[in-house]
């Protein structure tokens, strides 16, 4: 089931405080970027964000699944949580590399 674009926004909306969250489709999906990095894989209306040790220590007690089939183990980014979401998407920003441009 792909991810609403209402959801999307709102997700986007919740992280309002980070300067430059955009998001893009991708194969039926979404994608939120914040400083042009990708931090944030919204798939079924859930938000997912990689296992890291630094999103380990915001997010101790996370619920985990996959995003689509054949994807590695992430966590659920409660995204109502609009606080602790903005706080591990900074943290995500910072770590995350710029995706590389196809030539």
């Amino acid at each position: 089931m792909a991810s609403d674009k209402s959801f999307v926004e709102y997700a986007a909306e919740q992280l309002r405080d980070i300067e430059g969250v955009t998001y893009r489709k991708m194969f039926g999906e979404y994608m939120l970027y914040a400083g042009g990095k990708p931090v944030v894989l919204i798939c079924d209306n859930s938000c997912f964000v990689k296992i890291l040790p630094e999103t380990t220590a915001l997010l101790p007690d996370a619920s985990t699944g996959y995003p689509y089939e054949g994807a590695k183990l992430h966590y659920l980014l409660d995204i109502d949580d609009g606080e602790l979401a903005t706080e591990v998407v900074r943290v995500l920003e910072r770590i995350t590399s710029l995706p590389k441009k196809k030539k």
